[in-house]
């Protein structure tokens, strides 16, 4: 890599941090009648950026800025495009649900960003700090996303939840990057896993596993994950979806950058391995079996997001280019399936105030593109081809499966055909449950344009996932 201007690199993460600063001048300073223009402004202004880093990952140079502390390449801005795009379609599928909030003061969309900006810091940080001082960013702005309903107590609730276990687990992070400074001197990542050596001491154990138990928690990796349920719940619908989504991946993001370069290290390896390992195999089983009983939406989503975690540990076990590359095409699908049912949920919770699955019944009477679009999101989910779903964790459990890790990957399979069973469950509640009294749920505007695109991507890369695959390779080279 060569070293690189300042501005060049750091463009979008710029354009993101003076917009989310732009839209909350807008919030204080006008009245609340005429704040409606706000979400097209995000949404144009996330467009702009957006395309300027899909040119960027295929016209970009690769650099290293600050001696190696922040790092552009491929990886990184593969990981730009998915949060761009989350908090866009979340922006999208947002406006009508912010606008009727009885305390809507201005704030959500430049908050919405400023997680964004962090997720983009934590995606290029090539230094442990740096990635500190991303994932602080993005998880301040959650806290206050997730407890935005304040009249609400489940959101208050939440939000003081995710404050406490969140600040928890930030601390234990902490922990593990001063330990891996005790050890190495330094918190550049290339530099610590050339000073780690190959004997693994008790002190290089325990920054393991406070490494990994600080970033399991951000993925909700069992056993960090009795967060999720709660939160997931509590939380405004849409910040649900972009928690859900983008964040899941940042932390990825990081795992993978720390993991390759740091983790597996001699000293790390045999440890790192067979923790992740276990840590992916119980959180299939326990996210996809927990998720049968479950009867609110967003519960049920919850714990399907973390077997979602659990099938994407599977591509980093397998440690080779194949299976990062699975990583990265299932995390970017998982953008679009997960987002088109949140849709559906932010929709029926704006009109019916509910996110219960027996309060979807009868849907497919009352709002047959919701139904549709919610039946093509859970089918790409529990993987059922010709979706995208499919095609993704074909991509994971192969790449496992040909370095030797078969039996991770054959649990991997079985969990997905379980998963079928909750995923039908909700789809049999629209089609076939009767839904007397329930009103009708027209689809209009923004949202409406969510659900159709979200479907039309997640059938269109399962048909013909070239286009993706090949991005997915040249990220996952590009870290190599």
């Amino acid at each position: 890599m060569v070293e690189f201007n300042f501005a060049t690199v750091l463009t979008p993460e710029i354009a993101i941090a003076v917009l989310s600063l732009i839209l909350l001048a807008i919030g204080l300073l006008i009245p609340a009648g005429a704040r409606k223009g706000m979400m097209p402004l995000t949404v144009f202004s996330l467009l702009g950026v957006l395309g300027y880093t899909l040119y960027d990952f295929f016209y970009g140079q690769e650099a290293a800025f600050l001696g190696g502390m922040y790092m552009h390449d491929q990886f990184a801005v593969y990981f730009k495009v998915l949060f761009l795009a989350a908090a866009l379609l979340v922006v999208l599928s947002s406006g009508g649900y912010v606008q009727k909030l009885p305390k809507h003061r201005g704030e959500f969309y430049a908050l919405l960003l400023a997680a964004t900006l962090g997720m983009m810091l934590m995606a290029g940080a090539g230094e442990l700090i740096t990635i500190y001082v991303g994932l602080e960013l993005m998880t301040i702005s959650f806290y206050i996303l997730v407890a935005y309903l304040a009249d609400d107590a489940r959101s208050s609730e939440a939000g003081i939840k995710y404050l406490v276990l969140g600040a928890t687990s930030s601390a234990i992070l902490l922990y593990g990057i001063s330990l891996i400074y005790g050890l190495t001197g330094s918190t550049q990542l290339v530099e610590v896993a050339g000073r780690l050596g190959g004997e693994l001491t008790p002190a290089s154990l325990l920054a393991t596993v406070f490494l990994l138990a600080g970033l399991g928690f951000k993925i909700s990796l069992v056993p960090f994950h009795l967060w999720g349920p709660d939160i997931y719940e509590g939380a405004p619908t849409p910040v649900t979806a972009f928690l859900a989504i983008a964040s899941k991946a940042a932390a990825f993001a990081v795992l993978i950058r720390v993991y390759l370069l740091t983790m597996n290290s001699q000293a790390f390896s045999a440890t790192g391995q067979t923790l992740l390992l276990v840590l992916a195999a119980i959180t299939m089983i326990v996210g996809n079996l927990i998720a049968i009983p479950q009867t609110n939406l967003k519960r049920l989503l919850a714990y399907s997001s973390i077997a979602q975690a659990g099938y994407l540990m599977v591509g980093i076990i397998a440690e080779s280019t194949a299976g990062i590359k699975g990583v990265l095409f299932y995390a970017m699908i998982y953008v679009f399936a997960n987002m088109g049912a949140f849709a559906v949920a932010t929709l029926i919770d704006e009109k019916q105030g509910s996110s219960e699955i027996k309060d979807l019944a009868g849907l497919w009477r009352r709002s047959p593109l919701a139904t549709v679009v919610m039946t093509a999101s859970l089918l790409s989910l529990a993987g059922i081809p010709p979706l995208a779903g499919f095609v993704g964790k074909f991509y994971l459990f192969s790449a496992a499966m040909d370095q030797g890790y078969v039996a991770i990957a054959y649990i991997g399979f079985v969990m997905s055909m379980i998963s079928v069973y909750y995923y039908l469950s909700v789809v049999k509640v629209m089609f076939l449950a009767e839904g007397e009294g329930l009103p009708d749920v027209p689809v209009h505007g923004a949202i409406k344009f969510t659900m159709v695109f979200t479907m039309l991507i997640t059938i269109a890369i399962g048909l013909y996932p070239t286009p993706l695959a090949q991005m997915a390779i040249a990220a996952a080279q590009s870290l190599f």
